[in-house]
């Protein structure tokens, strides 16, 4: 997935379209596709640039926020050094803090999220700042973002938004027909290319007829779902160890997962600026407050998946995520009645082994569960 990105982005870069890069999913990709420009994830997933970017940064910082500045300082990704514009999200106290000095010799747009997740003037104030950010395209650019392009990438990200779902419904099967890591190779950190978009159709196509029937009585492997920070690229150790231990995530909650794409822009709304704000503004990130609609989801996710139990992955120093794993874990035990693992950690495999042996303790757990329940 990668490598084709990279020859996209290099044959859209040759043809004369704008790289923008962009580090979280509250940036809404269907102006930066009305703009006829190249939206990219530029998140770090490597531990080999973290060295040099905490001879700037604190060491306790996130390890996502240290690995992408890294690549800054070193040059080493193609894709931030094509980009014409970052998009500086302010989510998190670290990456508003880091984007500051990316942005002295980048060029950034700083995108405000309101983080008062029920409060009505906070969507609406975030509206406004959506259509700022088209504003800002259009006047850096000399472009003119029309009715007509909102309405056509809206309709681009919906459908690729829908196919992933498709894809991530395979897992409620019994055995599933993926795993989790085979899944998350799906995610492709540029969104609307045509080709990506041909290659779900055809998978769905051809895994649609494969047995499997829904997850209720099993003697098959552990189920997990998998909740919490993202998995970028490059950074997918915990998942891996998890499924080497015998198990299979059939669901992913977090951003690199199902979370950004439960919800489709209304394609009805006269006001495509609008529609679009309103979806992105629902994701049920840990930065919000209060967060409630992450329990809703998790909630849904477990009716529809049937997990054996529910896995936590945080990264060291990422805070929200961090302090709100307490109230994950009582949902989880208490409201879901099922096991429960916060794994914290960075990018280094120092710690892998400590890590395998907590997941195959938990997997005991359940085996013993299921053994006593008959299934």
């Amino acid at each position: 997935m990668v490598d084709r990105c990279y020859d996209y982005a290099q044959a859209a870069k040759s043809a004369g379209r704008r790289i923008v890069g962009i580090m979280c999913e509250f940036t809404p990709r269907e102006i930066i596709l009305a703009a006829h420009a190249v939206p990219v994830c530029l998140c770090g997933g490597s531990a080999a640039t973290i060295p040099v970017a905490e001879q700037v940064l604190p060491t306790n910082v996130c390890p996502l926020i240290k690995s992408t500045f890294g690549y800054h300082l070193t040059g080493k990704n193609p894709f931030l050094e094509w980009a014409d514009l970052v998009v500086a999200e302010t989510t998190c106290d670290g990456k508003k803090k880091m984007f500051e000095l990316l942005g002295v010799t980048r060029p950034m747009y700083v995108l405000e999220l309101p983080q008062k997740a029920e409060d009505t003037e906070a969507l609406e104030r975030w509206t406004k700042e959506v259509r700022k950010f088209a504003a800002h395209l259009e006047a850096r650019w000399g472009v003119q973002i029309t009715p007509e392009d909102l309405h056509r990438a809206i309709r681009v990200m919906n459908r690729e938004r829908r196919l992933r779902r498709g894809l991530a419904d395979l897992m409620r099967r019994d055995p599933p027909p993926l795993t989790g890591r085979q899944l998350l190779e799906f995610k492709s950190i540029i969104s609307g290319i045509e080709s990506d978009l041909r290659h779900y159709e055809a998978t769905l196509h051809v895994l649609a007829d494969r047995s499997g029937t829904p997850p209720s009585v099993s003697n098959g492997p552990t189920r997990v779902l998998l909740t919490g920070v993202p998995l970028v690229h490059g950074a997918e150790r915990v998942l891996e160890l998890v499924e080497e231990a015998g198990a299979v995530v059939v669901a992913m909650e977090n951003c690199t997962g199902l979370k950004p794409i439960l919800e489709d822009v209304d394609e009805h709304d006269p006001d495509p600026i609008r529609a679009i704000a309103r979806k992105y503004y629902h994701l049920p990130c840990s930065v919000m407050t209060p967060n409630t609609h992450r329990f809703r989801v998790l909630r849904e996710l477990v009716t529809r998946f049937r997990p054996h139990c529910v896995i936590e992955l945080v990264w060291q120093a990422c805070l929200t995520y961090d302090i709100e794993a307490s109230q994950v874990r009582r949902f989880a035990e208490e409201e879901l009645r099922l096991p429960y693992l916060k794994i914290t950690t960075d990018y280094a495999p120092a710690d892998s082994a400590r890590i395998t042996a907590r997941v195959e303790a938990l997997f005991e757990t359940v085996r013993a569960h299921r053994r006593a329940e008959g299934c």
